[in-house]
């Protein structure tokens, strides 16, 4: 009897399990090739910002700019409390390189100043976003806060203007009960007396600053504590690169009614402002 010949249907076999193991090898090459372009495609790093550390803080405001902000200052008889006053207080921070501040209070005869300087250095960890883009975004938010009104034609005009218009404005801010007495009633003219006393000079109103860094701008609030006293802050916040520098300064009165002069601690605020701008940039 003749045997069937199994050979050519094995060595078939064979040959379709080699085609197929071939295959897979192509495409498992095909693979590993690919993973590598990946791997090394380049990212593109944002620049980092100009400023990679801060001032001292308590250090950064000059005494003569001390005494014109802390006018009790050179009131202080004591020659250790005045020199520990000059000396300021460093706020808490966790990190010096990256945001420090200095607190002065002085008390005198005539009003309670506060001053404080804060410097924020801002840092991104987007490697899309760079320090200077970051900075920009988080100074937008305090500009966004502050809620800063429409400008007018007038508050341009003073921020052009010199500060040497001081004058004119001295007789603004002092308003007081009697400068309402066209009022009906008791109640109408406390009102129209507070109203009066929280409006800013013409041309002084909360805005947008020019020519201080590369953006800033300026708040100016009146409150009333519970004292009745008048209580004025003046805010200037400006960027210049990845820094973002507040400057907060707060005069009270001793007497009530006394209304701080509106001019002057604008003048005083951004004079501080200007000479720290021009620290960093050295």
């Amino acid at each position: 009897m003749q045997r069937k010949a199994y050979v050519p249907g094995t060595a078939a076999l064979l040959v379709a399990l080699l085609a197929g193991c071939t295959s897979g090898s192509a495409d498992s090459g095909t693979t590993d090739d690919a993973n590598p372009g990946d791997a090394g495609t380049a990212t593109a790093v944002a620049q980092p910002g100009k400023y990679r550390t801060l001032p001292e803080p308590c250090g950064a405001v000059g005494q003569g700019t001390l005494d014109s902000l802390l006018p009790g200052i050179k009131q202080i008889a004591d020659a250790q409390q005045r020199e520990a006053a000059y000396a300021g207080e460093a706020t808490l921070t966790y990190d010096t390189d990256r945001k420090v501040g200095c607190r002065w209070k002085v008390e005198s005869t005539d009003a309670t100043d506060h001053l404080l300087v804060d410097f924020e250095r801002v840092v991104s960890y987007d490697n899309a976003v760079s320090d200077d883009n970051q900075a920009r975004t988080i100074f937008g938010t305090k500009e966004t806060a502050a809620d800063l009104p429409e400008p007018t034609a007038s508050a341009t005009a003073s921020d052009s203007a010199s500060a040497s218009d001081s004058a004119s404005d001295s007789g603004t801010p002092s308003a007081t009960p009697s400068s309402s007495a066209s009022a009906s009633s008791s109640d109408s003219s406390s009102t129209s007396a507070s109203a009066s006393a929280s409006a800013s000079p013409t041309g002084l109103e909360p805005r947008v600053l020019s020519g201080l860094g590369d953006e800033a701008f300026l708040d100016d609030a009146l409150s009333s504590s519970g004292s009745t006293a008048q209580q004025r802050t003046v805010t200037v916040v400006f960027r210049t690169s990845n820094v973002i520098v507040t400057v907060e300064y707060e005069e009270q009165p001793a007497t009530v009614g006394v209304v701080p002069d509106s001019q002057k601690m604008q003048d005083r605020a951004r004079k501080l402002a200007a000479q720290l701008a021009d620290s960093l940039n050295g």
